[in-house]
């Protein structure tokens, strides 16, 4: 019996891009110490989407106006990132990434013992990123504190289970995925992905940025 060569191919895959920035450590501290002295009322985002924590600060949208140095440095980091990723998997060259206009929304977080964020997605934009500035004091009876998780998309995908498909492998397998940050790394990902923050368990506090992207075409 004549047969052509089996082809497997992956069918809805979800790109996550991360990267880490080397020797942050000077830039992480400025931005942490910056970040706690403006943990204030003027600062807080006067219209959260979720209920609001104690233990979790969320800053309004406009932390990549701030004109200090440390902030400008993730800046550029952060959205020179975003468009590497939008580059590589549109297949757009130089001067396509030229006539686009990056507009962002971006915050960041202070959480402590107990905190936590829902899941959640970001349907007014189509790239997402989260930078840690600082990971938090890992637990170790409780690997998953803190984590980022990314929720699996497709609903049902582990409804049966059998020896046939419990082992399937990467990027064939199915379940939630769960990222515990570290200072200095950057995560991109789609705005549609549902994602969540764990409750995080430390005793210090956990501090990150996150970023909402949407683009345009310059005139």
């Amino acid at each position: 019996m004549n047969k052509s060569e089996l082809e497997i191919f992956p069918l809805f895959a979800v790109p996550v891009a991360t990267r880490t920035l080397e020797e942050a450590e000077t830039m992480n501290r400025a931005l942490e110490q910056l970040i706690l002295s403006r943990e204030t009322e003027q600062h807080r985002n006067p219209n959260p989407t979720h209920i609001t924590q104690q233990e979790v600060f969320e800053s309004n949208f406009d932390f990549f106006r701030w004109p200090e140095p440390c902030v400008q440095s993730l800046r550029g980091f952060m959205l020179e990132s975003i468009g590497e990723v939008v580059a590589q998997l549109n297949g757009y060259g130089p001067q396509e990434m030229a006539r686009m206009q990056l507009h962002n929304h971006t915050w960041f977080h202070v959480t402590r013992h107990g905190g936590s964020f829902v899941a959640h997605n970001h349907p007014m934009a189509s790239w997402s990123a989260v930078y840690c500035v600082k990971a938090g004091e890992p637990v170790a009876e409780r690997r998953d504190s803190g984590v980022l998780r990314f929720l699996d998309h497709r609903p049902g995908s582990n409804m049966f289970m059998d020896p046939a498909n419990v082992k399937v492998r990467v990027p064939y397998n199915f379940g939630h995925y769960s990222m515990r940050l570290a200072a200095g790394q950057l995560v991109i990902f789609p705005s549609y992905l549902v994602h969540e923050v764990a409750t995080y368990l430390g005793n210090d506090n956990r501090i990150t940025i996150a970023s909402n992207c949407w683009f345009s075409l310059r005139s």
